[in-house]
């Protein structure tokens, strides 16, 4: 395989990791495992590191660290959440934590800008503030022209080789949800699928994928509390033959959230993705 920088530790913005030949038309990538906290990060926050880990998919990337080595590439942020989220469009910024003007196509107004969950966020999960005083517009600016950018880039790339390959692409967002997430019914959720109200791919992917972690005795969820973000809409575009699908998995399955760290179920859920991974060999040409 090929893998470029060689671990999640490393200076470039993200991993990405090669198989030494793809024979799934999938795409994996995990936007907030990140666990390389920028000194200059830590410096200007309020908080500790271990609190800024709040917003962190910790571990994430390897429950599906499997994909290469099965056939498909996988891509993931080496930089934090907290430090820039590429699960949002480039300039959703919130204007309060920014000292001077925004660009003017910055878009102040959505509601994640407007809750501090920005491309910068202001705040990590809980609503704990992340700064100490409010960052200069410069620094956004460089910060999404630095990782944000950068991301994309690979991400798009890595779209763009496999839908030329196979003719489709699926891309599979990977993510982790508090233990405690419930669904609208208050019901305690483990795992969420996500296709942004069937927006983001053909139906018959959400319904391959569901049967399939069906058969891995969960009970997912559709939509509920998480239909996908940034990644998931602006990617999944079925008309031109890009399908992404969101997973959201509860960190309860697989980790100790008080101590950010593995717990006995982690072998296990990284079983469970490893076969869910390898069911896409089932895919017969291009189903959708």
């Amino acid at each position: 395989m090929n893998q470029l920088p060689s671990d999640l530790t490393g200076s470039g913005p993200a991993t990405v990791i090669l198989p030494s030949r793809q024979t799934l038309p999938v795409v994996f990538a995990s936007p907030h495992s990140g666990r390389h906290y920028p000194q200059e990060l830590i410096e200007i926050a309020r908080i500790d590191s271990f609190a800024l880990r709040a917003s962190e998919d910790a571990f994430v990337d390897q429950l599906f660290a499997s994909a290469p080595k099965l056939g498909a590439p996988m891509l993931c942020a080496t930089f934090p959440r907290a430090f820039v989220d590429v699960n949002r469009g480039a300039l959703e910024l919130d204007p309060r934590m920014f000292d001077g003007p925004l660009p003017s196509d910055a878009d102040i107004h959505s509601m994640r800008a407007l809750s501090g969950l920005g491309s910068i966020p202001r705040v990590v999960s809980g609503g704990i503030e992340i700064y100490k005083a409010r960052l200069p517009v410069a620094e956004a600016m460089h910060r999404i022209d630095t990782y944000y950018h950068p991301y994309h880039s690979a991400l798009r790339k890595l779209i763009d080789a496999t839908r030329d390959q196979f003719g489709y692409c699926i891309l599979i967002d990977c993510h982790s949800m508090p233990g405690d997430s419930v669904d609208s019914n208050k019901n305690r959720v483990d795992l969420v699928l996500g296709d942004c109200y069937g927006s983001s791919c053909h139906p018959s992917l959400t319904r391959f994928v569901e049967d399939r972690v069906r058969d891995l005795d969960f009970t997912p969820s559709h939509n509920d509390p998480y239909a996908g973000g940034f990644c998931t809409r602006h990617y999944g575009q079925p008309e031109n033959h890009v399908h992404s699908l969101q997973i959201e998995l509860s960190r309860s399955l697989y980790m100790n959230e008080d101590t950010i760290t593995p717990h006995r179920g982690f072998d296990t859920l990284r079983e469970q993705m490893t076969h869910l991974i390898s069911c896409f060999h089932d895919l017969d040409g291009n189903p959708f």
